[in-house]
């Protein structure tokens, strides 16, 4: 079985999946929602913004403010959809019955990590295609929204490989998902203490992914920043292939 042939196997399973859908059609009607509101406020506001010389436009009061949005529900919808990628199979005994068939178990990871990384992707453009569609006949600042898709489709990334990491950890899926929130809420608030103790800069700062989040979606995009994804991605991942490597050294 090949790498590909994993990827196609995963998104099968998720095309079957009752949360899977269940997921996608209440956080796309929210988001809708959040829009219309968005749009009709910055409507509103034309008179108002008008008068002021460096106003906002579109794309800081409505399609930013989305993707903020689709970041907050990815907080707890990426952990639903990654918690049965290893967890569920090892508790049903099929994980084994998948190993046992020679495949490496990086490529048992990488290729189920990519099938939920295509779900999120659509998610991703399904979200997307609505201040497209408004900002098509506005104007729309296509640079800054280019960067805060690029860190929204950054941050799915880093999730979806930490609820890998999770996953490959535990046999329970609601375990896992609980622990890849967790991971998860650590790593956006790390520095909230040295920010109390009125300590700011430096490597917890650094080390906290809403400092790189944030960079991207007011339009600034910076290297230090895309090599902190890469490396949360490649860490998780890494870490769940070490975990799969030691089930098949044990068996």
């Amino acid at each position: 079985m090949s790498l590909g042939a994993v990827t196609r196997l995963e998104l099968r399973r998720l095309a079957v999946r009752p949360l899977a859908w269940a997921i996608a059609a209440l956080t796309i009607a929210w988001l809708a929602w959040s829009f219309v509101l968005g749009l009709g406020q910055f409507l509103g506001a034309q008179v108002k913004l008008a008068g002021m010389a460096d106003a906002p436009g579109f794309t800081d009061l409505v399609a930013i403010p989305l993707l903020a949005e689709l970041a907050k529900l990815s907080f707890l919808v990426v952990p639903l959809m990654t918690m049965s990628l290893l967890a569920g199979e090892r508790r049903t005994g099929t994980l084994a019955l998948l190993a046992s068939t020679g495949l490496a178990p990086w490529r048992i990871v990488v290729g189920k990590y990519l099938a939920v990384l295509l779900w999120l992707g659509l998610w991703l453009l399904a979200t997307l295609a609505m201040p497209l569609l408004v900002g098509a006949e506005s104007t729309a600042d296509w640079g800054k929204l280019a960067a805060a898709t690029l860190g929204t489709a950054l941050l799915l990334a880093t999730l979806a490989a930490i609820g890998v990491a999770c996953s490959a950890a535990t046999s329970f899926p609601a375990i896992s998902a609980a622990m890849a929130l967790i991971v998860t809420l650590v790593l956006w608030t790390v520095d909230r203490g040295a920010q109390a103790a009125g300590v700011s800069g430096g490597f917890l700062e650094w080390l906290t992914m809403a400092t790189h989040l944030q960079n991207l979606l007011r339009g600034l995009v910076v290297s230090s920043d895309l090599v902190w994804f890469a490396l949360a991605i490649a860490l998780s991942l890494i870490l769940a292939t070490r975990r799969l490597g030691g089930d098949r050294e044990r068996q």
